[in-house]
């Protein structure tokens, strides 16, 4: 009984926090990707029409962001294809200017996922960041393309779009 009613007092808590730093309850989604030859892109639009398929939910999509406005969100999905077996440099200075700064990304929710020519290294290496260093909640493993994705991932995309945006909904 005491867990419990510790539970419902957290959960009150986190409400009444998010209506005062951020001004309302809505839950919020940021779907960040890099692409240079687009099938990254698609799988980004694919995530945020499943995100949105949900309700009551802002998605924001983005090719970029300050470190800072992170915070702002409930879940951060990243799409990064992978070159020469690495992050995107903007990725990785993303992140990299996000742990400098000591942005707060415990417990919020993260995925990845990306398109890739050779190996898909990136959008794992990205999880690993997210679930080590930041300690976020995050959805494994990353889905992965290997060059454009087909009508049966994207359709992955956008399931991974919508239990994302569910989880938030019973989190509210």
């Amino acid at each position: 009984m005491a867990f419990a009613l510790v539970a419902v007092y957290k959960r009150f808590i986190r409400l009444i926090f998010k209506i005062i730093v951020q001004g309302d309850l809505m839950p919020k989604i940021l779907v960040l990707y890099y692409s240079r030859s687009g099938n990254t892109e698609k799988m980004a639009k694919a995530v945020v029409e499943g995100a949105q398929s949900v309700g009551n939910m802002e998605v924001e999509l983005s090719y970029h962001v300050d470190a800072e406005d992170l915070s702002r969100f409930d879940a951060i999905l990243v799409g990064s294809p992978t070159y020469n077996h690495e992050i995107p440099l903007d990725m990785e200075r993303l992140f990299e200017d996000a742990a400098a700064k000591g942005i707060d990304l415990k417990g919020k929710a993260g995925a990845a996922f990306g398109s890739y020519g050779w190996s898909g290294e990136a959008p794992k290496f990205i999880l690993e960041i997210m679930k080590n260093k930041f300690e976020m909640q995050v959805t494994e493993p990353p889905l992965l393309a290997m060059y454009e994705p087909d009508a049966k991932l994207l359709g992955m995309c956008r399931d991974l779009g919508k239990r994302v945006s569910e989880t938030l909904m019973r989190q509210a």
